[in-house]
């Protein structure tokens, strides 16, 4: 289903928003005004190329804008800092800057910001989340080296032949020129992505200063930040780009759990919530306690538990599939959140191009009696133990979750939680996960590329657990190179069909997200990614 036939079909709230998600009526608002929005503690220092999680990503989209971005209610790729991006054969493309963007210091965004930017990015030893984005790029071998790690734990990674991949090329100030190592029809819609985005020189003379204070090009620059409590950043007034925003000041508000932002959205001392809680959901509880002030809208994410597979007592695909069986989403589903979710049938959202429906086959649907056949198969005895961050309002339906599983198969199952979002990423992504976790994933861009490639390939940035599989590797591989964005789409799927076997992860549901706002502001809508979006929502005067 298209998205925007699925925004047409949910509706999305917003004091006089229209169906079609365009935000109507009032008026122009308070330019000097300031909102407040809820967010989650980022779990790296604010650099694009080292952010890959949602709470980080909120800033960083506020920060920032790249060569494309994403239409707030289609998810389309359009131009943004792009004059033009021009290719015949998919391998070559020729990018043109339009001229007068800036970055808050005051300078000039060149096309030497985009290629330094991306080579550091993919520079091995900078350690960095994005990576792997550029892993199309021609040289990406030579500035990325695999990690060693094995059976005898860490090992130094063997250093780089260079720092610069061969396939980026500065023209001139307004132009740069990117070679990938083969065809790839979809890298033009990655472009809009976080890893993308430029740097300002400043970054790189001293990095841990501009960590301290980012430097973006974006409608937002940034003011200050105290950890676990707040992110605040102010108009930039200089910001030539799409979407200039309507009002002055914009603070990212950090709290202890998802039901304390409600509370405080309710009580407006929050101005916007971007995921109701589960507790809030219950009966419709957010319309009673927000009339005209709350909506809904499908985006292209899903909900998932994955196994860290470097624990061998996840080992056998036949106790990832019982598990998987023992879940009762459609009930979950119906009584955790009021049937505002979709019953997973694979592993990518269905308003995603590409989409292919019951990738999953009967895996996904309730079944203990099968459940219990694939346990006994496995030969596991153990316990359950299922983790995910308490900040982030997921308490009830891990909690039903973990009871349905235990219910369905008999072994004991708890529920764990990590106090918050960044803690929880710091686990998962040293490797030191030893329960099954809560994950999901929100499109980054528009395809099921990035469902696929950035999950489940082999150290991909966000192969959270562990898997490999030289058979969804060289499918993968196969798609990347693929003349045309239909033929990719085909093998993606035939990559995912694949997953059904190993069951790495388990898809849930599909999202649509309920949120809500304070009387202070009006013109709400959210994009397709799940955030605010920040080009239409006014602060009343």
């Amino acid at each position: 289903m298209p998205l925007a036939l699925a925004l047409t079909i949910a509706g999305c709230g917003g004091g006089d928003n229209k169906d079609s998600g365009t935000p109507g009526g009032g008026d122009a608002g308070n330019p000097d005004g300031k909102l407040s929005a809820f967010a989650t503690e980022p779990e790296n220092p604010l650099v694009p190329g080292n952010t890959n999680e949602s709470g980080g990503s909120k800033v960083i989209r506020a920060l920032w804008v790249g060569l494309t971005e994403y239409d707030a209610v289609t998810g389309e790729s359009k131009n943004a800092h792009a004059e033009k991006i021009e290719t015949t054969d998919s391998k070559v493309y020729k990018v043109t800057l339009k001229p007068g963007w800036k970055f808050h210091d005051g300078t000039e965004v060149k096309a030497k910001n985009y290629v330094d930017a991306w080579n550091w990015t993919a520079y091995s030893p900078n350690g960095t989340q994005g990576a792997s984005f550029f892993e199309q790029v021609e040289g990406y071998k030579d500035v990325h080296t695999s990690d060693p790690d094995g059976a005898d734990g860490p090992q130094t990674a063997p250093e780089p032949t260079t720092k610069e991949m061969k396939g980026l090329k500065v023209i001139d100030d307004k132009t740069f020129e990117i070679t990938l190592s083969a065809p790839f029809s979809v890298f033009p819609l990655k472009l809009g992505y976080n890893p993308f985005y430029p740097m300002p020189d400043s970054f790189f003379a001293d990095p841990k200063a501009f960590e301290a204070k980012p430097v973006g090009n974006g409608p937002f620059k940034f003011v200050s930040r105290t950890p676990n409590a707040d992110i605040t950043l102010t108009r930039f007034d200089d910001y030539t780009g799409p979407g200039k925003p309507k009002f002055k000041d914009l603070v990212f508000k950090i709290f202890e759990s998802n039901e304390a932002a409600y509370t405080a959205t309710v009580s407006g001392e929050l101005d916007f919530l971007d995921t109701v809680p589960s507790s809030g959901l219950a009966g419709g509880k957010y319309k009673t306690d927000m009339p005209d002030r709350n909506g809904s809208t499908p985006y292209m994410g899903n909900q998932t538990l994955t196994f860290p597979l470097y624990d061998p007592k996840y080992a056998s695909p036949d106790l990832r599939k019982a598990i998987s069986l023992a879940i009762n989403r459609q009930e979950i589903v119906d009584k955790i959140f009021e049937g505002t979710r979709l019953p997973a049938d694979g592993w990518v959202n269905p308003a995603v191009p590409g989409y292919v429906k019951g990738q999953c086959g009967d895996l996904c649907t309730f079944n203990p009696e099968k459940a219990k056949e694939y346990l006994a198969k496995s030969g596991f005895t153990g316990s359950i133990d299922l983790v995910t961050n308490a900040d982030g309002g997921h308490k009830e339906w891990m909690t039903a979750t973990c009871n349905s599983i235990k219910n369905a198969l008999g072994l004991e199952c708890t529920y764990s939680p990590i106090p918050t979002f960044a803690e929880t990423r710091q686990q998962i992504n040293a490797k030191a996960m030893k329960s099954i976790f809560r994950a999901g994933w929100i499109a980054d861009y528009p395809s099921i590329e990035n469902f696929l490639n950035q999950i489940y390939r082999t150290d991909a940035s966000a192969n959270d657990s562990g898997y490999t599989s030289k058979k969804v590797d060289d499918l993968l591989v196969k798609a990347d190179a693929a003349p045309s964005v239909e033929e990719a789409n085909k093998l993606y799927q035939e990559a995912e069909r694949v997953l059904a076997e190993d069951f790495p992860v388990i898809p849930l549901w599909n999202q649509t997200a309920q949120y809500a706002w304070s009387e202070k502001v009006d013109n709400v809508r959210l994009s397709s990614l799940r955030e605010l979006d920040l080009s239409t929502v006014t602060v009343k005067k």
